[in-house]
């Protein structure tokens, strides 16, 4: 155990060091260019003319008002520092070659996956508003539909992994897993036991996760131990001392594949604080779902295609089609106690799991999100651990209440127990949260905070039938620059458990509508405005 413990403060100083390093950079570029319009005044005039130019070209684009407007600020301001931070994080050219690989890989990926025509089809005669969502998604997004499968729902983060390990142990073929954040200590001691035990078995048993999400957790003495041990193991985008313009896009997902036949979701990481064996934040709220049979294809490829991202290889060489498919064989083993029932062939349900690519232009998550609070009847509930979001969503959300939808968001609350720690560590990001409530509340939009401590779920339902669960925060990181991962459902009857743990989440919060509809003074206005300015750039 205290061999484990030493891999954070590694990584501590490693992430320390590579911060200063690429602060370095980026202040010694921006010296140099000062000091060559120093020599040659003409330089100067030219750098102002070329942001002006990129600002005009920037306010072309069709893209959000809100990840606009701050570039265009900084850019008329600093015009110099503006056109060398644009160039790194935010210009096209600089992402050409990782798009070009990630297209080669989802074109030969994605391939494979089951057409959903008839499906769709049939669903546009039968149900019009949620044809909408599906074929979005489908033709979009490149994920079809499915009517076959079984949903399995845990409100606890703990029970998740509880069977996610027991089905490990199931494991016949091949286990891949795929996080943003693995820590090195008890929550991944039983994990890697199972993993080892099966790799010494001879399966296929495979490992990504994001360099920047597990930095402060492990260091690369943990990825060279799985290799020891058999297991196959690669870091998504690895962090470094050099500038890397697709450093700002990280994997966010969390998924588990066991034979092609059992995928595992949601919003936990593998890290001890996600199954509250510590807790920095009071009580850590947490959900994901189990998928059995023909719709965790989807969850398989989306694996393959971070898996091959995180190694500089120009062509795939691995049989897809072994890894696919494979419910087809012997069926899904299911423990009846706990799978909702009635779901192994319904034209009726809808079971389609997503993928968010940062590197496309089409916002999937974001407008997913949205479609639902367009279609919303009755009610839509929403978790999310940050509440940052732009023009769009605000006005779906808003325009939901005001036709009458009951829509509530809830969001991470101060309890006495756990102000002085909230205080601390995510200051920022909790006035940021708090500076959109005043808006959607005065707009109709019920705001709850979660008091035992920390929501981390990402939720979505809406009227005892539609629901979207996964990895995708509700905030500018999760919709524009992250890849993420969730799962579209219509009509499955495990909704009717999420229902039922929102009105257990809705008891355990209180209710600051009425708090933040009301007038505020205008220093906090002032206060907010800035905090919203800034987000998008966050």
């Amino acid at each position: 155990m205290d061999k484990r413990k030493n891999t954070k403060n590694n990584s501590k100083e490693r992430f320390l060091v590579a911060g200063i390093a690429l602060v370095m950079q980026v202040f010694w570029v921006i010296y140099q260019v000062k000091w060559i319009n120093d020599i040659y005044p003409i330089t100067e005039g030219l750098s102002h003319f070329l942001a002006l130019m990129l600002v005009i070209r920037i306010y072309g684009k069709h893209t959000n008002a809100a990840m606009k407007i701050p570039w265009m600020v900084l850019l008329l301001i600093f015009p110099i520092t503006g056109l060398i931070l644009y160039s790194i994080f935010a210009s096209r050219i600089s992402k050409y070659a990782v798009k070009r690989r990630f297209k080669y890989i989802m074109d030969k990926l994605y391939q494979y996956l089951y057409k959903d025509d008839d499906l769709l089809a049939d669903l546009k005669e039968s149900e019009p508003d949620i044809y909408g969502q599906v074929h979005y998604i489908s033709k979009i997004g490149r994920f079809p539909a499915y009517n076959q499968g079984q949903v399995t729902y845990y409100p606890d983060a703990k029970l998740g992994v509880e069977a996610q390990k027991e089905a490990m142990r199931q494991a016949k073929k091949f286990i891949f897993m795929e996080y943003h954040a693995i820590e090195d200590s008890v929550s991944f001691q039983e994990i890697e036991e199972i993993l080892v035990e099966k790799a010494k078995e001879g399966l296929d048993v495979r490992v990504v996760y994001d360099d920047v999400g597990s930095l402060v957790f492990i260091d690369k003495s943990f990825r060279k131990r799985l290799e020891v041990e058999g297991i196959k193991c690669r870091v998504f985008n690895p962090i470094g001392p050099v500038l890397n313009v697709f450093m700002n896009n990280r994997d966010h997902r969390k998924i588990t594949v066991i034979d092609g036949k059992i995928g595992f979701t949601g919003g936990y990481n593998l890290a001890d604080e996600y199954f509250n064996l510590v807790n920095p934040y009071g009580h850590w709220k947490d959900t994901g779902i189990k998928i059995e049979g023909r719709p965790v294809d989807s969850l398989t490829l989306m694996f393959l295609e971070m898996w091959h991202a995180s190694k500089s290889t120009k062509k795939i060489n691995e049989d897809i089609k072994a890894l696919i498919n494979q419910w087809e064989e012997e069926g899904t083993e299911t423990e009846t106690e706990e799978t909702c029932q009635g779901l192994q062939s319904d034209k009726n349900i809808i079971i389609q799991p997503f993928a968010e690519n940062p590197l496309k232009e089409e916002l999937l998550a974001e407008n997913a999100y949205m479609n639902m609070a367009k279609n919303a009847k009755d009610y839509l509930y929403i978790t999310t651990p940050y509440l940052l979001i732009d023009d769009n969503m605000s006005e779906e959300l808003s325009s939901a209440a005001k036709r009458g939808v009951d829509v509530r968001i809830v969001t991470p609350g101060t309890s006495t127990e756990i102000a002085t720690e909230i205080a601390v560590s995510k200051r920022i990001v909790y006035k940021m949260t708090r500076s959109y409530y005043g808006g959607l509340a005065r707009n109709g939009v019920r705001i709850y905070e979660y008091m035992p401590g920390f929501i981390h779920a990402k939720q979505h339902i809406s009227d005892d039938k539609t629901a979207i669960i996964g990895t995708i925060n509700m905030d500018y990181r999760s919709l524009y620059h992250h890849f993420e991962n969730g799962v579209f459902m219509h009509n499955v009857d495990c909704i009717k458990d999420m229902r039922a743990d929102f009105e257990h989440i809705f008891d355990q919060s209180y209710e600051v509508t009425d708090k933040y509809a009301s007038g505020r003074s205008t220093s906090l206005r002032i206060v907010q405005c800035l905090w919203r300015f800034v987000a998008p750039l966050m």
